[in-house]
Formats: structure tokens, sequence, C-alpha cells
């Protein structure tokens, strides 16, 4: 064991800074029956350290093994060998830092279908809000004849000679898609709602920035440890320590109760108006606390009409779409299903974030082991595997196509990889703490961070994203060499507030927010 020890001292210096974590697990080891407690010694054993070399590289380190180190490479490490040039050093240093090592050709290999399925027909017109705005400001002739020319228009496109939507060659196949509940009305006056409200939005680009609403919470520093923001941009939710959720309006509407079943009965169910009558005005609010779990909540989401908002505790209750959880796993779940519908197993630690593609299709997550993976719904396997974070990664974020996928963590570093590609599109570099939160805008044009260091970066995703944008030099070889600064577009500091949630509005108003940190 000394000489264990010994050999141990000699070379943990000239280890990479992003394996001290993994280091310090090793020291722990004293004694051989150590060994089979360890959690990290079992992952080593368990899992060969993938290096990835070019033909050329092996060839020549081939020369260089004897029996003694070839056994030994034989039982731990798997070399991935790939036809081409060998790599320069920056280039395997953007995709180093998994405890496992970088990511197999095979890996990647899959094909994903990331496109967005045409929406389905909601079979009725949708009027632009702005006409009706005009026709107030009108005589009454010339509304009158406008009204004419609204209802023409709606005969018309309700005729046959409407265009069906063509579908997405890169969007998954009808025969592959996941099967989805019969739209409800208030789901249709939800997307009603997206569409009008995406026929106001502002379309943003370096020389329009959004701007920037942000929430803070006191006297919750300590005691937040998440915070979320509903799909209509009316409602913020916060799961706390002391095992409460908390729901404020963001909207001068407040919060009210249903009415008792005495009065419920009472009203007349076809009034146009049945679902604002069934609300006691007497109970508006402007927050209300939930209590129910025992013990701290981790994860809030609300369902896209608001009816429902989903809570993830370590009490180990609740009804969820997708978890992620300590025990290496991240799982599916249907509300009316007791167990899981599948279990995506694969990572060798925690995994802290799971985020679903757009087109429900995936689901992204994130993990203390270092790598991103991109998991398939139908069969429950990996279909992307990603490497190039130093730390645990607290953030995923895809964009509005669904071709790419942000992610971010301890290490301070913004990575955007391309899920048709299955590589590393570039690196951003600008935060000087663990990155919290990330959000790409609604017309994709803008990633927006925001971390410990208390600060919201924007950043130019067409710029990042677009490979015939012309603006930017950048070595495709090598994608970590990129120069990042110019993607950074602003930054903007908080007081005293990290940023633990960022949210684009419909418009593309930027919200965040988080708990204020009082002065020591």
């Amino acid at each position: 064991m000394f000489a264990a020890q010994s050999f141990f001292s000699c070379f943990r210096g000239s280890q990479e800074d992003y394996h001290e974590e993994d280091l310090c697990k090793l020291a722990a080891i004293t004694r051989r029956e150590h060994m089979k407690s360890n959690e990290f010694m079992g992952t080593l054993r368990s899992n060969k350290f993938v290096i990835r070399m070019s033909k050329d590289t092996y060839q020549v380190l081939k020369k260089h093994l004897q029996e003694l180190l070839l056994s030994l490479i034989q039982q731990h490490l798997h070399f991935d060998v790939f036809e081409g040039r060998p790599r320069n050093k920056q280039t395997i240093e953007a995709t180093a830092g998994a405890v496992t090592g970088e990511a197999t050709f095979e890996a990647n290999k899959s094909k994903v279908y990331y496109g967005i399925p045409p929406e389905p027909d909601l079979g009725v017109v949708i009027e632009d809000e702005s006409e009706d705005d005009e026709d107030k400001d009108k005589p009454k002739d010339d509304v009158n004849s406008s009204s004419s020319q609204k209802k023409k228009v709606k005969k018309d496109s309700n005729g046959p000679g409407k265009k069906k939507q063509e579908h997405n060659p890169n969007a998954p196949p009808l025969n592959r898609q996941l099967p989805f509940p019969v739209m409800k009305d208030s789901d249709k006056l939800v997307k009603i709602t997206l569409i009008r409200e995406a026929g106001k939005r502002v379309r943003l680009g370096p020389d329009l920035l959004p701007s920037i609403c942000f929430y803070s919470i006191l006297n919750a520093h300590t005691s937040l440890n998440t915070v979320s923001i509903s799909e209509d941009s009316s409602l913020l939710s916060g799961g706390f320590e002391d095992s409460c959720v908390r729901v404020w309006s963001l909207t001068p509407k407040k919060l009210r109760m249903l009415k008792p079943p005495s009065e419920l009965a009472q009203i007349d169910k076809e009034a146009e108006d049945v679902l604002e009558r069934i609300m006691d005005h007497r109970t508006a609010v402007e927050s209300r606390r939930l209590i129910g779990h025992s013990g701290p909540v981790f994860s809030t989401s609300f369902n896209t009409d608001n009816s429902f908002l989903l809570s993830s505790s370590a009490d180990r209750t609740g009804h969820y779409f997708a978890t992620a959880s300590h025990d290496r796993t991240a799982r599916l779940w249907s509300t009316d299903h007791p167990q899981p519908l599948r279990i995506f197993a694969g990572h060798v630690s925690d995994v802290n974030r799971v985020a679903f593609h757009p087109n429900c299709n995936y689901v992204a997550t994130g993990s203390c082991d270092r790598t991103v993976r991109l998991w398939d719904l139908n069969t429950g396997s990996s279909v992307r595997f990603f490497t190039g974070h130093k730390g645990a990664i607290y953030s995923l974020s895809f964009s509005p196509d669904g071709r790419y996928l942000a992610s971010s963590g301890v290490d301070k570093r913004i990575l955007v990889w391309d899920l048709a590609e299955g590589t590393l599109l570039t690196e951003l570099k600008g935060h000087s703490d663990t990155v919290y939160s990330l959000r790409f805008s609604r017309d994709g044009n803008m990633l927006a961070s925001g971390g410990v260091d208390n600060c919201v970066k924007l950043w130019d995703a067409r710029a990042i994203c677009n490979p015939d944008y012309d603006d930017l030099e950048r070595d495709n070889d090598n994608p970590a060499s990129s120069k990042c600064v110019t993607y950074e577009l602003g930054s903007y500091p908080t007081k005293r507030t990290p940023v633990h949630s960022l949210h684009f509005t419909l418009r593309n108003l930027l919200l965040a927010s988080g708990p204020f940190t009082p002065a020591s």
C-alpha cells in the first residue's frame, strides 16, 4: 500500500485541474478494504477510460508498448481509433474532462430527428388582434366593411383549397412519433395565444437586444432551491428548503380559488365567461404558499395552460414527466401510471438536469460525471454522448428549431452542441462562476445565460449556430479556438442577486429571477 501511495503522490500533480475532485476520492483509499466501498473506484472498475486517437498515432504508440503495459491498457483503457489526421492539443482539450474519457464514434452515430413536426390543425381561423384595434379608430361604415371582409377571409381559409403544412424531413417520421392526447379546448386556446403573440414578436439581433426584467426574491438567499416561470410568463414559482412551494402572479391578475360547491352549482355552464365566473374574487392574492412535500423542493414546472404545477422533492413524492436523480438515472413518467415508462441509465454519477426536446421525442440530461446525453424516448437508448465540460452540469437549453443544445455548469463555460452532427459547435467563456441558467430566445437568434456571478449575459446564437454567418471567422477543425469573446452581445450585472432562472416571453422580453443575497 505504501508503494501505491508513493506512486499516487508522485504523479498527482501532473493531472489536469478538472480531475482534482476524482483524485481526492482516490486519496481517501488508504486500505485494501476501502476499495470495495469507494464509489469512484467502482466506476473505474466497471467502465474503461476512453481515449480517441488517429490511426497513425495508434500505430506509433503500439511500437512502444511492452507486454505489461499492453495488458494494463487492455484491462482499463479503450482506444477509439479513427481515420484521418491527428488532432491538435486544443481540439483534444475541448472534448476532454469526462470521468470516463471521451465519447466514442459509435456513441454519436445514430440519426437524430431534431426537426419540429407541423402544428396540428386547430379548426379555427386566427384573426389578428391588431386589426381589431385599428377598427376602433375607423368610421362605422369602414368598420362594417372590414368586418365583412374578415368574415370572407374566415370562410375562405376553412375551404378545401387550404394549403397543408409540409412535413419537416428532419422531424420524426409519423410512424415513430410518441402518442399525444387529443387537444382540449384549453390547449387550443393556448396554441392560438402562442400564434398571436408570435406575430408581435421582436426579432432580436446584435443591433436589437431584448429588454430584461429581473425578479429578486427577498429573504430567501439560503432557502430558495429553484425558480421557474410559466410558458405565458404570467406565473412564477419557487421551491424552498422548508418543503414549501410558493407561486406569484407576474400580472395584475391575482391568484384566485374556486367558489364553494354550493355557489358553483348555480353558475350557468353554457355562459361564455364560465371560467371567470367559477373563480372566487374574495380570495384574490398576489402569491400563494403550497404545502404538501416533507422535504426540500428541488424543481418546479408549469404545464402548458398553467392548470398544473409539477414539483419534485427529496421526499420522493409527486407526478412527473421527466426526473433526474442522484441514483445516476433519469426517468420518464406519465401522470396516469404509477411506474416510470422509461429509465435512462448510462451516467456514472448524479444526474442534475433534464430537459425535453422541442419535438418531445428526446430528453437531454446533464450529470456530475461531466457529460451530456440525449435519449430517445421511443427506445430508451442514448443517441448522443457529449464530453467537454470540466465540472458538473447544471443547465441545458434546446434551440427553438431543435438542432442545437447548450449546456453549462460548474466550469463557468457554455458549450453549444450540434445534435445533427453530434459535435461540439463552440465554447463560450465570460462568466466568473457557476452558470445555473441558459435560455434561447423565441426566434433562436440569442442565447441568455446567468449564474452565481450575479450577471446576465447575452450571446449571438445566430452567429454561433449558422455556419454561413460571415461576420466571424472560425476554425472548423478546432471549435474551442473560436473567438468566443465576439459572440458576447451584452453583460448585465445585478446588485447582489445570483441568476437562478431565465425565460423569454412570447414577444422576446427576457425575464430573470433569483434570491437577493444581503451583505454579510
